[in-house]
């Protein structure tokens, strides 16, 4: 008995020590839980709470509402189709122009009523490629050049392409004119050249009496390219004009088949000159190159010889034509007869010796007078309305002229007055 009660009591110190053990265990795994909960809480103040969900921020997204359009094939063709269509339009000649004297800046049609060919340069040297303008002047006279010269440099869109040829009477030989127009001019192309050679041509093809009737102005243009091969194809121009249009258009008129181009002068018709019985009988009983198979129209246009251009490969026996047509029509004889002032020796010889042998030009080109200030400004070109030194028939005495307009004063350059005098 004592026994047992002895292992009992032994049991139950052993039982005692054990929970005692058990509850000293959980208190401490307890107090750690608690430490370790305090920490993370104050660890969870420290930092800024994330919000959980962002797409409450971005609004909802419905993948299959925004889904951008796709475009059927047909329209990716159509407009690339129209790119091309649009970059081809580029490459189309220009049809209109401005007028650089328009103050309303209206557009003008290029040459409206000429046969256009935009890709023919025919007044364009093909080995320097300038624009070579000639100038014949019986009697010098620098302030009608100059207007010329600074009107045609002025309207031009390519002034540097420009290079004058102005035929006088001393030519290279006048130093002096030459410089003063290279001090107006200092970046332009001008040369001065004599008229002995021209003239001597002309003389030894005709008789004295027809070559006192000739107007050089008018005849010389188609003589100088056999005396400056250089020469052979270039735009005329008489000095008594004022260019207010882009003579650089009239480069894209093809020559090729025509010795000339010029535009017809209307007020001038060819029944005024000469019968049409005359030229039936003469087409009757003579056979030459220049005479036409087919009859002559009897009011046709006479050819306006203030502008032309000039083809010299289509030049041959011109200058023959023209003193045989002289010849047959007697107008050496007219001319003494009749003792016609040198502006009013309009030789019809030459109107057809040119008789289907020259381009037509544009009316635009046809020289008009500054009566008005709309002709002005319709016109490419007109006459100069300034004071001019006209030749003396007593010698080589010249006289001014009456002055009886003021165009030609916009055209004159500041330092004209000093360098040319009053």
């Amino acid at each position: 008995m004592p026994g047992s009660l002895h292992r009992n009591v032994q049991r139950r110190s052993v039982n005692s020590g054990i929970s005692l053990f058990q509850q000293k265990k959980v208190v401490k795994a307890k107090s750690m839980s608690s430490s370790y909960m305090s920490w993370r809480s104050s660890g969870t103040n420290r930092r800024p709470t994330q919000p959980t969900n962002t797409s409450k921020n971005r609004g909802t997204i419905y993948p299959d509402l925004n889904q951008d359009p796709t475009p059927k094939p047909v329209i990716h063709f159509l407009a690339f189709a129209l790119i091309i269509f649009l970059g081809l339009l580029q490459f189309l000649p220009a049809s209109h122009f401005r007028h650089p004297s328009d103050p309303h800046r209206n557009w003008v049609p290029f040459n409206s009523h000429s046969s256009p060919s935009p890709t023919v340069k025919l007044a364009v040297d093909e080995d320097d490629g300038l624009i070579h303008i000639v100038s014949w002047m019986q009697c010098l006279d620098l302030k009608v050049l100059v207007v010329l010269a600074n009107s045609t440099l002025s309207s031009s869109r390519y002034p540097d392409l420009l290079h004058f040829h102005f035929f006088t009477p001393q030519g290279d030989k006048d130093k002096v004119s030459f410089y003063k127009l290279k001090v107006l001019f200092p970046h332009s192309n001008l040369e001065l050249h004599g008229q002995e050679k021209v003239k001597e041509i002309i003389k030894r093809a005709s008789s004295e009496a027809e070559y006192d009737s000739l107007n050089l102005e008018e005849i010389a243009p188609f003589i100088i390219p056999s005396v400056h091969q250089s020469l052979t194809k270039f735009i005329y121009v008489s000095p008594n004009l004022i260019l207010m249009g882009r003579i650089e258009e009239l480069t894209g008129i093809d020559l090729s088949a025509h010795a000339a181009a010029a535009a017809e002068d209307c007020s001038n018709r060819l029944n005024s000159y000469v019968s049409l019985d005359v030229l039936d009988a003469i087409q009757r009983s003579a056979s030459k190159p220049w005479i036409t198979v087919t009859p002559y129209v009897k009011d046709a246009c006479m050819p306006g010889l203030s502008l032309l251009l000039i083809n010299g490969k289509k030049l041959e026996e011109f200058l023959e034509a023209v003193l045989w047509w002289s010849k047959v029509l007697n107008w050496s004889d007219r001319f003494l007869v009749f003792s016609l002032p040198l502006s009013d020796k309009r030789n019809p010889a030459i109107g057809l010796a040119l008789y289907n042998r020259y381009l037509k030009l544009s009316n635009s080109w046809l020289v008009k007078e500054p009566a008005s200030v709309d002709t002005i400004e319709k016109s490419m070109i007109t006459h100069y309305d300034g004071p001019k030194i006209v030749c003396s028939e007593f010698g080589n005495d010249t006289i001014p002229g009456s002055s009886h307009g003021n165009l030609w004063i916009k055209y004159l350059p500041s330092m004209s007055n000093q360098i040319l005098g009053s």
